[in-house]
Formats: structure tokens, sequence, C-alpha cells
């Protein structure tokens, strides 16, 4: 297993040892993911060759608790194999203990969202389901790790038991739609807001109390009926000003483009480390427009390149061929590869 990459603006990977969440938002894209893999009708785990399902439930786990060892193989009602899915519980919370190791896998730096498809920092969440991530976090210290939640209060109860790791490379983020949800924020950790999906103004003094964290990332409510529960611009304007003021950094998500307009404001912590985005894709030549095609009889078509030699400044070489091996990538000395 890997992590994840991601389209979420702000992170460059997603990683879910921990699945599930009970806060029942209307507006949440976890619950509709998820429903769309858990298992249907009359689907359920099966033996596999382990002699187990990958599932456990109870012994120790609370109620309404599971965790899997594998991904669940699922069958039909005459016991026929039908697909496996990581979620054969649907939304109830998760521990998939055969995730932990992930991080420690990827050895590229990532910015990484943990725990996208959950709330790792709900009442429900066993402190050991935590623990397990935390130190799974700390085996590979070359990634950023961004955690999120509505339940900040979790933060101020590990933090006050000293369990809340106060790492560089640990961010801790709170959850807000409106001016009214609780914040976390501590001159010990790296804190952070994601004001999204801005549900609604901010009242007087509410925009003020954002300033007190190290980041905020603004966005609008996407999905299905998300037309009617879109931000106003003075809505979003309030709270940059309140943050610019006290040179708290912004980043705005794409789905502000619609209301902000061209230039969203994409700004990061400069404590926050820098991700190496990933790599564009080699040219290929068999689909480059500088590639040509050339009879060689018989023997089929090879191609050259017009620019090849031109670009090192040869122009009376003409085409430069490309070796046959190159043609579904493009070689070392391809000009349009330089400039990737």
């Amino acid at each position: 297993m890997s992590l994840n990459e991601t389209k979420i603006e702000w992170c460059t990977h997603t990683w879910n040892p921990i699945t599930g969440c009970r806060h029942g938002c209307d507006y949440c894209y976890a619950r509709r993911q998820v429903g769309r893999f858990a298992p249907h009708g009359p689907e359920r785990p099966m033996v596999g060759e382990d002699g187990t399902t990958g599932l456990l439930e109870g012994g120790g786990l609370p109620a309404g608790c599971y965790q899997t060892t594998h991904p669940v193989n699922l069958m039909d009602e005459t016991g026929a194999f039908v697909r496996n899915t990581p979620y054969p519980k649907g939304f109830a919370p998760t521990l998939h203990s055969y995730k932990l190791d992930e991080p420690v896998k990827h050895q590229a730096p990532a910015r990484i969202f943990v725990c996208s498809m959950a709330d790792l920092f709900g009442d429900w969440v066993p402190d050991d389901w935590i623990r397990a991530v935390f130190d799974a976090c700390k085996q590979a210290p070359q990634h950023t790790y961004m955690f999120l939640t509505k339940n900040p209060a979790r933060y101020v109860k590990l933090a006050q038991r000293m369990e809340l790791p106060a790492d560089k490379n640990f961010w801790y983020g709170s959850t807000v739609t409106d001016s009214s949800m609780p914040i976390f924020t501590s001159g010990n950790h790296n804190c952070f807001l994601s004001v999204e999906p801005l549900l609604s103004e901010f009242e007087e003094g509410g925009a003020a109390a954002l300033t007190d964290v190290d980041w905020i990332i603004i966005g609008a409510m996407t999905g299905p009926g998300c037309r009617k529960h879109q931000p106003e611009r003075r809505w979003i304007e309030t709270i940059v000003e309140e943050a610019h003021g006290v040179s708290v950094p912004v980043f705005m998500k794409d789905s502000l483009a619609p209301i902000w307009g061209a230039g969203l404001i994409r700004e990061y912590p400069p404590e926050m480390p820098k991700v190496t985005a990933k790599p564009a894709p080699l040219p290929r030549c068999k689909t480059c427009e500088h590639a040509e095609p050339v009879q060689q009889g018989k023997r089929g078509t090879s191609r050259s390149c017009v620019i090849g030699w031109t670009a090192e400044g040869y122009e009376d070489r003409g085409s430069r061929h490309i070796p046959g091996r190159y043609t579904r990538t493009s070689p070392p000395w391809c000009p349009r590869r330089r400039e990737t």
C-alpha cells in the first residue's frame, strides 16, 4: 500500500489509517465516497486464505468501532467472491492497521492530510488509535502531517496529558463553518483553520479570533445542493483582511474561484516545509508535433526531430534521428525535456 496522491489543493497526499465519523454533516464528501465502496445488498465479508475475514470487532474495541488487518473480500449470497473493500462497515469508525506503515514506505517528502475520511479526534476514537497514528508519523519525519477536526477539545485534552506531539512537522487544524465553532490555538503547536465550507458571515469580532492561528484555508461548499450555500465575496474579504492585518497567510481553494475570480490567494506559512511538486511527465516523441515520420522502406517508419539540432545551435544539420528505444518517451537531448 502507499499514500494516495490527492487533488486537495493544500496538500499533496492523503492517508487514511482510520476512516469513519459520527458528526453527521449534511455536506460530508467522505460519507458519500465511502457509500460507493461499502457492502451493498447481500454482500458480506468472506473468509480469506489466512482463515479470517480481516475484519475485527468486539474484543476490547469500543461499541461500534472496528479494525481491519487487510482489505476485506466480499461475497454474494452464494458465497462467490464479488470484490474487496476497505470499508466493510461503511462509515463506522474503523482502524486499518495494515495502512499504518504507509508514510515510512513513502520516501519523498510529502504534505499529508491525515485521516481525510474521518475525524481522528472525534470523542468516539480510542486513545490507542490516536497514539498509533502519531507513532507512525514519527517514524517518517520527512513528511509534514496535517490533522483536522471539528472537535478541537480533544487536542486540548491530549495536550494537557502531554500526548499531543509538538513536532515542527505536525500541524493541528480546526474545521469551522461559522464564527460560533470552537478552534484550537497553542503557543507550543502549529495551528491552522479550515474555514470550509464557509456558510455564513463571521460576526463582528469572530473573524478577528481566526487570526490566533498560523494559517487559514478558505473554501466553499461543493457537491449536491452546494449552489444554495455559496459564500458572499464580502464574507471572504473580511477573513482575508483580518488575517493579513496580523500577517497570517491565507490559502483559497479552487471552490472560491467563481466567487473571488482570478488571482486566488495561495499563501503558505513560512515555517511549513516546501514540498516539491510531482515532476511533469516526460515528452513523448510519438505524439510530439516536432517529430516527423521517416519511411524506412520495408523496415517500417522511424522518426526524426525537426528541432533536435537547431535547439543546440546547428542550423545546417536538418532533422535529428530519434533512436527507436526513445519513441515512447523522448531522448535525453530532447529540447522539450529541458522545459519540464
